[in-house]
């Protein structure tokens, strides 16, 4: 069973804060926005346009492959739990794609409780989604 895209969505008072500290991330041709196992350095949000997440083995075979959803929040587990990212994201041509960085994250959800249950409840739909894919 493949992961649920709707599952990465936030909630739309969510995004509408974090992207009063992030900054754009250019996507006139594909862009890659981050690697699975590399650090964790922020949360993208995906505002528009396509994006592609991918999980692969360890000896390179694709797992699964995922649309993410405009209003997609991708690397929140990694942010949050300080490991590296599990999956691999993409943005398409044309995609409105914007960056949150670790500090300005976090000083956000500090600032506002609401926020942070907010966030959890993405999280926790990533974490069902991710469940019931294993069976």
């Amino acid at each position: 069973m493949q992961p649920d895209p709707s599952a990465f969505v936030a909630d739309p008072d969510l995004l509408r804060v974090l992207e009063t500290r992030a900054s754009i991330v250019a996507c006139d041709t594909e862009k890659v926005l981050f690697h699975q196992d590399e650090p964790a350095t922020g949360v993208y949000l995906v505002l528009d346009g396509a994006a592609t997440l991918t999980m692969n083995s360890y000896d390179g075979r694709t797992i699964f492959s995922i649309d993410a959803l405009p209003g997609s929040l991708l690397g929140l587990p990694a942010l949050i739990s300080d490991q590296p990212y599990s999956l691999t994201a993409a943005a398409g041509a044309g995609a409105t794609v914007r960056f949150v960085s670790r500090g300005d994250f976090f000083a956000l959800m500090e600032s506002d409780p609401l926020l942070s249950l907010k966030m959890l409840k993405v999280l926790a739909a990533e974490v069902r989604t991710a469940r019931k894919a294993l069976y």
